[in-house]
């Protein structure tokens, strides 16, 4: 069985070649505690059922006995649930009007804890009437279950809806003790800011009646559990999160089909190790990326297997969300009895629904978060037993960051859910909503809602608030609640229709990019192509097709900087976040096959423009000017620049939990706000939802891993794996993998401020005093002064030479000269910029007076040596580069200019050492590189 298969793994050359790490997760024994004082039908109840607590759902049950807020953290088959359940069950034996609510993010798992709460109600033979209320509730029993249940289940959804009739519910909100929220990790992002506004609303409401309850949080494990409890809720959490229940032996496999690019697919592989694992009677669940695929694989292991063990057949299913709720118990039935050897199935068995105990667990791509991974790999082994647990890696850069890197995998969480409770969209929906629900006094504002007074105010202009002697009232036509989504911020709404019928709805950035005029929209693993984009309307009309290819929309981005929030510095690096424009204009698209494209489309689409939040840094000259001097090609700056941009934002996720798609980015070699190169990432949703405010936070470690990713990548020029982008508005071009490293590796070396080897600022250099004639203040123009003295003027040249506007960037450096003629920074870009126009002559002269006035200057040997060679002064250049070797013997360029002048010069073996010692210096050199080829050959 489990043996086999990892014997077959570990030497089998099909798949052993393809085994990036194995990690074995040694057993471990229960610790066993005791709740002391328990009524006595749960402890019959207990031992009836042979359950013995363990030492954190003791710890749990005391804190929430004492009052607490508690977080609880522990992981997958845990026993969080029983953790929370004695305490409130206690309390509800205790007090026979007490009432407690129960909130899950979907609906099955709000069924199976139902089921759970009423075998517990029978076996303590305690009445507290549990029910769901959610949009399935039958209509004719909602009345009895408002008058007569005391533990609610329900979803936010559900919540929203009916706060405003909270007066019907007067009886459990008065009595309200506790309020649950399982699995609170979901509530992230957009959905989680909005969930937080929303439990705000109902402490507001609960406060009204009188009650003050406890809130207790279940939660995957995260790295920021203090500031996301306090963030969804408004209060203080204490956490629990010492594992104490047992666990067995669990083999975590990291499978990469592309580690020897190999020629089966992530999803082809997948098939085989499942019929490994079948084959081998080990009871496995498959966990795909889409119903289609979950589909498939099951499709074409059972025509594998119906050729060599046809009795196995009718023991593999697929299992999804989409099938008869008849057939989905029959499929968890099938698992729990062991009828049942395989499943495959999307993230629909990743938690809530009883399954038992599994053999192994395949987890085909990383699921996106270690939240995601680490649930799927807790339904193998539960309890005592051994399992094994594969994680097949997709191509992209993290799926093959955490092949290369698994301790990031199996070490602490890294993982920050966000919470914003800044958006003014978000925020102003809320106070709509409770306004409508409770007249809104200051107390209640200050209390509840984190904003500011401009937003009432706002509000109230729009005619929708009004003011009356016990507060803010709502005084809009319709209920906000119905027109506010927990989902999405933006209102502004597009409706996809089917045959007439509505298929989905999205907002207007997903409709420019996924469902213009001719797109391939997939939906529910089916596919349709876009018919008519009714813009005025906001329809989108679609036909089901099956076609082989997919499309992808092609925009111009451009970011402005509206406000500068924060300023971080890192080491002698800085970060600034704050406020800004984004415009985006979708042009055209293509439809592509497997990379390749088909064909282009233009796209008539009004320009799309949002404020929002996000990050910026800008790019030292001298990093700048160095990358350039290596990497010489034709956009291989502007390609360093962009593949940094898509190398950090698919890194993101890995630190911050949101997908790759929540966040857009920018790269620039001069951005006129910045005067500079600037990277910008940006929140992609009006307002921010506060993604990059928290990537501030952990720059240095985005980075790093980024950094890493990048460099542990097998391609040579850029792939998928690593800086390519599948959203990239400009068709993934220009990018420069080589750049990207140095630039990652430059900033990274600035956070921890350790020594670059690369040429000085020169800019730091001017004299202390002005020579020249200044504009006095007297003048009074401001901007105009701003430019007339050397420093300011350097600066405004050097943003013209890196905007490419070389003739105004001479003028500049002419007027510092004219001031101050002793100012070695103006006489270098002189030179730099003559040298560019091909006036060597003229380039020479400006490095010999740059010599003059600084005669230790390696940066100014360096392009006096190149003027030389390009003006055919080769024994000039020769002599030259040989006294800047004497002072930088580890300067790779300065070897590789020598060897040029040699060759020219016609001593190619004298070359041929210079060129090597170059490229033993740095072997990313291409011009040595090449040039050594081309001797060579």
């Amino acid at each position: 069985m489990l043996k086999n298969v990892l014997e077959t793994l570990e030497k089998n050359r099909i798949f052993r070649r393809k085994v990036e790490h194995i990690e074995t997760l040694n057993p471990r024994k229960a610790e066993y505690g005791e709740v002391e004082d328990l009524p006595e039908p749960i402890q019959k109840y207990l031992a009836d059922s042979r359950i013995r607590l363990y030492q954190h759902q003791v710890l749990a049950t005391q804190r929430i006995r004492e009052g607490e807020n508690v977080l609880i953290t522990t992981p997958t088959a845990s026993g969080k649930t029983l953790a929370f359940n004695l305490a409130i069950i206690e309390a509800l034996s205790r007090d026979e009007e007490a009432t407690a609510l129960y909130i899950y993010p979907a609906k099955a798992l709000a069924n199976d804890q139902l089921s759970v709460l009423k075998h517990l109600e029978s076996s303590c033979t305690i009445d507290f009437k549990p029910n769901i209320y959610d949009g399935d509730t039958p209509r004719d029993i909602r009345p009895w279950i408002k008058e007569n249940s005391r533990l609610i289940l329900t979803n936010p959804y559900m919540l929203h809806l009916i706060l405003g009739w909270h007066h019907q519910w007067a009886r459990f909100y008065r009595n309200l003790k506790y309020v649950v929220i399982d699995e609170a990790h979901h509530y992230r992002g957009v959905f989680g800011s909005n969930v937080a506004f929303l439990i705000r609303r109902l402490r507001r409401i609960c406060n009204h009646y009188g009650s003050y309850p406890q809130f207790i949080l279940s939660s995957a494990t995260l790295a920021n559990p203090d500031e996301f409890s306090r963030n969804l809720v408004g209060m203080d959490f204490q956490e629990v999160n010492q594992d104490t229940s047992p666990s067995g032996k669990k083999h975590f496999i990291l499978y990469n089909p592309f580690a020897k690019w190999g020629d089966l697919s992530t999803h082809q592989e997948t098939s085989n190790l499942f019929q490994l694992m079948v084959l081998n009677d080990m009871q496995t669940l498959c966990f795909t990326i889409s119903r289609k695929m979950a589909e498939l694989i099951a499709m074409w292991a059972k025509k594998e297997l119906n050729q060599h063990n046809p009795e196995l057949v009718d023991r593999i299913t697929a299992y999804r969300s989409g099938y008869l709720a008849s057939e989905r118990r029959k499929i968890e039935t099938g698992l729990k009895t062991g009828k049942l050897v395989g499943v495959t199935c999307t993230n629909a068995l990743e938690l809530g629904v009883d399954i038992g105990s599994l053999d192994g667990v395949i987890i085909s791509g990383y699921p996106g978060t270690m939240i995601s991974t680490w649930q799927q790999a807790g339904r193998a082994g539960r309890g005592e037993n051994e399992s094994l647990i594969i994680m097949v890696a997709f191509e992209n850069a993290l799926d093959q960051y955490l092949m290369k890197h698994p301790e990031f995998l199996f070490h602490k969480s890294h993982e920050n859910a966000v919470i914003d409770l800044h958006n003014k969209k978000i925020t102003n929906g809320h106070l709509l909503c409770a306004t409508k629900e409770l007249p809104l006094t200051l107390d209640d504002f200050q209390r509840y809602f984190d904003a500011d007074f401009d937003s009432l105010e706002g509000l109230r202009q729009e005619g929708l608030l009004k003011e009356t002697d016990n507060g803010l009232t709502y005084v809009g036509r319709k209920d906000p609640a119905f027109s506010i989504s927990l989902d999405q911020i933006s209102s502004d709404h597009f409706k996809v229709f089917h045959d007439k019928r509505l298929m989905e709805t999205m907002d207007r950035q997903h409709a420019y990019s996924e469902a213009h005029e001719g797109a391939v929209l997939i939906n529910q693993g089916e596919t349709y192509i876009v018919d008519s984009f009714n813009l005025p309307q906001r329809s989108i009309n679609v036909k089901k097709m099956d076609v082989d290819y997919h499309t992808q929309a092609l925009k111009n981005v451009d970011v402005s900087i509206v406000k500068e929030l924060d300023k971080r510095k890192i080491g002698n690096f800085e970060v600034y976040f704050g406020e800004v424009k984004v415009t985006q204009d979708f042009y055209k698209y293509k439809t592509m096959i497997y990379g390749k494209t088909l064909s282009t489309h233009n796209l008539e689409l009004p320009p799309l423009k949002y404020h929002t939040r996000g990050l910026w840094f800008t790019i030292p000259g001298m990093v700048a000017d160095s990358l350039e001097n290596i990497f010489t090609k034709k956009d291989a700056y502007a390609g360093s620049l962009h593949g940094a941009e898509h190398a950090l934002i698919s890194m993101f996720p890995l630190l911050v939990l949101c997908d790759r798609f929540d966040i857009g980015g920018l790269s620039t070699n001069y951005h006129p706000e910045t005067g500079k190169a600037t990277i910008f990432i940006y929140d992609a949703y009006e307002g921010g939802i506060g993604l990059s405010e928290k990537a501030v936070e952990v720059m240095e470690k985005l980075v790093e891993v980024t950094r890493d990713m990048v460099k542990s990548c097998q391609c040579s020029k850029g792939c998928p794996t690593c800086i390519y982008s599948p959203k990239c508005g400009n068709d993934n071009k220009p990018l420069h993998k080589n750049g990207t490293i140095f630039l990652l590796d430059a900033i990274l070396k600035m956070i921890k401020c350790e020594k670059m080897d690369l040429p000085t600022e020169s800019i730091l250099e001017h004299p202390p005093h002005i020579t020249g004639p200044v504009k006095t203040q007297a003048i009074g123009g401001e901007g105009y002064q701003e430019f007339e003295n050397p420093r300011n003027l350097t600066k405004k040249g050097e943003s013209f030479y890196f905007n490419g506007n070389h003739q105004e960037a001479l003028k500049c450096f002419q007027k510092v000269i004219e001031m101050d003629e002793n100012n070695l920074t103006a006489w270098k870009y002189r030179g730099m910029i003559l040298e560019h126009q091909d006036d060597h002559q003229g380039a020479i002269e400006s490095f010999k007076k740059a010599l003059e006035i600084h005669k230790e200057d390696d940066e100014t040997f360096y392009y006096l040596a190149v003027s030389h060679y390009n003006n055919g002064d080769l024994d000039e250049c020769k002599n030259t580069s040989k006294k800047l070797i004497k002072r930088r013997k580890d300067w790779d360029d300065a070897w590789c200019i020598l060897a040029m002048s040699l060759q020219a010069l016609g001593d190619e073996e004298e070359a041929v050492k210079a060129y090597q010692k170059a490229l033993s210096i740095n072997p990313l050199n291409e011009d040595a590189a090449d040039n050594l080829n081309e001797l060579l050959d």
